[in-house]
């Protein structure tokens, strides 16, 4: 059992044998900049995190028997699909892209289980809002109520924050870049590197 940052625990299986034998999906994963660039000139906008995602996608009957584990509490076996399986995140985004799919680059941004709702006036964010909360219950999706925010002029997604004046970096981001540690090896300095890099570009 893993403790989350919010409190509770996640249980962690080892799928190690399992994921050396599973074909790997290459699904893309949606780049941070192209989702950024769809929110200029919004104004309203609503963040709705859906609950333990992963385990809200159903595991195929015929594969149920390979996620299987031992504990000294017995066998057990997932209908829903575990975390920490290596194609987990492609099934996920890609039947959540195309779950919104009609929506996407409109005013949905999906990036894993967060959505973000945005829109240029109150009137259309009420409308869109109705169209994706519609579209959750059809689909018997559930969002984590205590981590959704709704009717925001300002919101804090993917370490930005997002206004009608722009798209600022969270400065709870460069504060970790003002506490890093003195990288040790290369893989340390490429990781400083590429993250110092991509905040370059809001340096004014």
């Amino acid at each position: 059992m893993v403790k989350k940052k919010e409190g509770g625990s996640r249980l962690c299986v080892d799928f190690q044998q399992l994921n050396k034998l599973t074909i790997k999906n290459k699904y893309p994963l949606s780049r941070i900049d192209d989702l950024m660039d769809q929110l200029r000139g919004a104004f309203v906008f609503s963040k709705i995190d859906l609950r333990s995602g992963y385990h809200q996608i159903r595991v195929k009957e015929g594969d149920i028997p390979k996620t299987a584990f031992r504990t000294r509490y017995g066998h057990y076996e997932y209908v829903v699909m575990p975390f920490d399986v290596t194609n987990a995140h492609a099934v996920f985004m890609n039947c959540m892209n195309r779950i919104f799919r009609p929506f996407l680059d409109k005013f949905v941004v999906m990036f894993v289980d967060d959505i973000l709702i945005y829109s240029r006036t109150p009137e259309e964010h009420g409308e869109h809002l109705r169209l994706v909360l519609e579209i959750l219950k059809a689909k018997q999706l559930y969002a984590k109520l205590s981590k959704c925010e709704f009717w925001l002029s300002e919101v804090k997604f993917l370490g930005h924050v997002i206004s009608a004046e722009g798209i600022a970096v969270n400065l709870a981001k460069v504060e970790s870049v003002l506490q890093w540690e003195r990288p040790r090896t290369v893989t340390d300095i490429q990781n400083f590197v590429g993250l110092a890099g991509y905040y370059r570009r809001f340096d004014r």
